[in-house]
């Protein structure tokens, strides 16, 4: 890829904004978010991470004519069946960054009676990079972070769940981390990781 190649984030969370642009800066990446093309959130009609990334991604690509990166990431935890899964942004209904608390709130009151052995849970994300809207082969990476959930919320740093997300090899919320050190733990991080890996192979 060339230098300065601008790359759409199918997105308008400034959270993921944030760390997308932390790391493909050094490669000469401009990670501009859809809104400032005046591109809405597409239906995210998809049953699974990889779905709903592939959705998000190839919408912006058609609507702005530029290559896209999309994220679909969430929270599983186990004595939820998995829950709250793809539908994280959205578990207590509502939508964006003023649902964290919501979402927290309600993650919370499921596992009222929930024992801190059985809180396990993972962070999952999948990363797409198309190229164009009809990318035959467009890059699909993931990652997965484990850790449990806390009784109550800790840390200011991060969005989403990571004030109830305890990481067990530091021992603090995923709120709690250095932001750098996150970005190296994290769901996303290990996803960017293999994204980076491919980049030059996928001109």
């Amino acid at each position: 890829m060339s230098d300065q190649k601008t790359v759409i984030l199918a997105s308008g969370n400034q959270g993921k904004l944030r760390e997308l642009q932390a790391v493909l800066s050094d490669l000469g990446v401009k990670l501009l978010p859809q809104s400032e093309f005046d591109v809405s959130d597409v239906a995210e009609t998809g049953l699974s991470f990889v779905e709903n990334a592939l959705i998000k991604a190839r919408h912006a690509c058609q609507e702005t004519g530029l290559p896209s990166i999309a994220d679909d990431s969430g929270l599983e935890v186990d004595a939820l069946g998995g829950e709250p899964g793809i539908y994280s942004a959205r578990y207590a209904g509502s939508h964006g960054a003023s649902a964290d608390a919501d979402n927290n709130a309600r993650l919370l009151a499921e596992l009222e009676q929930v024992p801190e052995s059985e809180r396990t849970a993972r962070f999952q994300c999948v990363i797409v990079y198309m190229r164009h809207a009809k990318d035959p082969t467009p890059l699909i990476c993931q990652g997965s972070w484990e850790g449990r959930i806390l009784f109550a919320e800790q840390g200011e740093n991060g969005f989403g769940y990571d004030p109830l997300f305890y990481v067990p090899e530091h021992d603090c919320s995923s709120a709690q981390l250095d932001p750098d050190l996150k970005n190296s733990l994290s769901h996303r991080g290990q996803a960017l990781k293999q994204l980076l890996e491919c980049w030059n192979s996928h001109p």
